[in-house]
């Protein structure tokens, strides 16, 4: 059986990746809107030994996305949003597809709601690996399964990257400063322990 995992090459995608390895043949995925940010992923999707590949997504999805953002006056309505379109867009294809959201997260997350809707009209199965998993757990896991690099100027290739970039592209970076306030920490797997 094959699950393909959206990849960012963060260690929450990586450790879910790594997760799913004893039971389905992992495929790493990394969604990208034009930018060459993907290629970060594929070097930590290289460095674990999964096979990599890329999907677009529409330029209509940024600018749905990057509404949510201006109209809510913060991401996580816009992030969740462009997850929710890449599931779809892996499930339209695929049996079984998987992300590295966590118990704890607020954005990107699917309600209970927009599980089984995801799961009823793709007829694809739905797997989060680290639903069950708080941050302390993670962070064990991650630190004796890889080595990463952390803080936050760390490129990766996760939605944000390319968000960011086409707000400041269309509205300059004090709007992107408005918009994500706070720095937080990214992460990016380096290899495998």
């Amino acid at each position: 059986m094959r699950v393909e995992v959206l990849y960012s090459g963060g260690k929450d995608s990586s450790l879910s990746a790594v997760l799913l390895e004893p039971f389905f043949e992992v495929e790493l995925v990394t969604c990208t809107f034009g930018s060459d940010a993907w290629r970060h992923a594929e070097k930590a999707a290289r460095a674990l030994g999964f096979p990599f590949r890329t999907m677009a997504l529409s330029p209509e999805v940024m600018d749905e996305c990057i509404d949510l953002i201006l109209r809510h006056g913060y991401p996580r309505y816009g992030i969740s949003f462009v997850h929710r379109r890449a599931l779809e867009a892996l499930a339209a294809g695929s049996e079984y597809v998987a992300d590295g959201t966590r118990r704890d997260d607020h954005s990107p997350m699917l309600t209970m709601s927009e599980v089984r809707s995801l799961e009823m009209r793709f007829g694809v199965s739905y797997i989060r690996p680290l639903a069950g998993y708080g941050r302390r757990a993670i962070d064990a896991l991650v630190r004796r399964h890889f080595e990463i690099i952390e803080g936050p100027e760390i490129e990766k290739s996760d939605y944000e990257a390319e968000i960011r970039s086409s707000i400041k592209e269309r509205y300059g970076e004090e709007t992107v400063r408005r918009l994500f306030p706070s720095e937080h920490a990214q992460s990016r797997v380096m290899r495998r322990l």
